[in-house]
């Protein structure tokens, strides 16, 4: 094998994992247990759901969340804060030593609650750490979905980047964001042929679009997903009886895959399963498939179509000293 044959070949992890909901500690030592199972699959990336640290706010559209001043929405949300991740704070520390440590790439889908935005709103965010285990990015998620806009903040553009990982370039969006035409566009301008593209869970989410953005891009893409099983809210959940009896035993069914550059499947959904999903992708199929269209190349035409981003980290305030 050559050198640029080793390079071409990339092997990738998906864990499909339920959180401990709503609980950080927990729900970290289960992330770092499948990211020490992934190294020992020899993984070079290894891809966790949309929001699994600490969890996706199922509660919300399960316990009147739309009722304006509800005592029951403040509490649940205070939980939500006190557990949601502050990077500033180390929270993210052992699982960024732990990549350095295996020189493997992590991509988190977790809640940050950052000091920029002054530390109370919360931001589904999608951080990569590199395998030097530095975070080299954080994507908070351009517009939350539906009632997701009654827990989450609306994210800006910093985040829209990719990275180098042998031979491909890493980008990746969350959730339904993965529907928005300029945000894909986005990535692709930067080089992306490798998309990833985190999910709370569900095979709804993930069986159409998977394929179709391989196809769009040329690219491989993987849908990671989360699970959410009504055992899988802890006792002391703040109201959990009430966010229970309106749920069925099965919240996210995982759904996660993976589709190659020519659109078919290199692995199909994974439903019901909470595992650590293996895949060895080879980078000329993506060379092979960009032959007859490449979306930001030579099927492109910037003199008649072309995209701005603001990629500035937004803030309500700009100090000058």
């Amino acid at each position: 094998m050559t050198r640029e044959d080793k390079t071409d070949h990339l092997t990738v992890g998906l864990a499909q994992i339920a959180p401990v909901w709503l609980n950080r500690e927990q729900t970290l030592e289960k992330i770092l247990e499948y990211v020490h199972d992934a190294a020992n699959a020899e993984c070079n990336l290894v891809a966790f759901g949309e929001g699994l640290l600490p969890g996706y706010p199922f509660w919300i559209e399960r316990t009147n969340g739309a009722v304006f001043n509800s005592l029951v929405q403040k509490e649940i949300h205070a939980h939500y804060l006190a557990n949601a991740v502050r990077i500033e704070a180390g929270h993210l520390d052992e699982l960024c030593k732990l990549a350095f440590e295996h020189h493997m790439a992590v991509m988190l889908g977790c809640i940050e609650r950052p000091a920029d935005r002054g530390g109370h709103s919360l931001y589904a965010s999608l951080v990569f750490i590199d395998p030097e285990g530095i975070i080299q990015s954080i994507h908070r998620k351009l517009m939350p979905t539906y009632e997701e806009r009654l827990t989450w903040a609306i994210g800006d553009g910093h985040g829209l980047r990719t990275h180098r990982l042998g031979s491909f370039t890493v980008g990746g969006l969350n959730c339904w964001e993965n529907w928005m035409p300029l945000a894909r566009a986005a990535l692709y301008g930067l080089g992306e042929d490798l998309h990833v593209a985190v999910w709370p869970g569900g095979s709804h989410n993930t069986q159409e679009i998977t394929r179709f953005i391989a196809l769009e891009a040329r690219s491989y893409v993987l849908s990671v997903s989360g699970l959410m099983r009504s055992q899988d809210f802890p006792a002391d959940t703040p109201h959990r009886s009430a966010i229970v009896s309106n749920s069925s035993d099965i919240l996210a069914n995982g759904g996660s895959c993976i589709a190659g550059p020519d659109g078919k499947w290199v692995v199909e959904p994974v439903v019901g399963e909470e595992k650590l999903i293996l895949a060895n992708l080879d980078h000329r199929h993506v060379r092979e498939e960009r032959q007859n269209f490449d979306p930001a190349g030579h099927y492109s035409r910037p003199d008649v179509l072309q995209l701005t981003v603001n990629r500035q980290r937004q803030s309500t305030v700009n100090f000058v000293d």
